[in-house]
């Protein structure tokens, strides 16, 4: 997963854009996570605990988009997709769907987040 952090320098905004693909990513970092340095402790947490542990599943739920790592994969989605219908394998919302869900292993998820604490200026 290739990433790039911008900064807006006169309205002291981050942007995040992520590889095709896993836009979903690069939202849900710049959307649900930004400056907000309990949520960065969370979400550092949840890599630890899931190294440590890796039978436990852990999810953090967001205004609009959620994050789960189970073992050494990490999935985001938009929460609108967890509304428990099933469709079907190939409708017409595959395309929509796929930009609305991405995952991508721990390694790489961990990279991310390290690379975006250092952008930001807390590591």
């Amino acid at each position: 997963m290739e990433f790039e952090f911008t900064r807006n320098t006169l309205m002291g905004e981050y942007y995040v854009k992520c590889s095709m693909g896993h836009e979903i990513i690069g939202r849900w970092l710049q959307e649900e996570i930004g400056k907000d340095k309990q949520k960065l402790n969370q979400v550092m947490d949840a890599i630890e605990r899931s190294r440590t542990n890796m039978s436990t599943e852990t999810a953090l739920l967001g205004k609009e988009i959620s994050l789960s790592i189970n073992e050494d994969e990490v999935t985001i989605q938009e929460n609108v997709l967890g509304h428990g219908e099933e469709m079907e394998e190939s409708s017409e919302f595959d395309f929509y769907n796929c930009e609305s869900t991405a995952s991508c292993g721990i390694d790489d998820f961990e990279l991310l987040m390290t690379n975006w604490l250092d952008f930001l200026g807390y590591a």
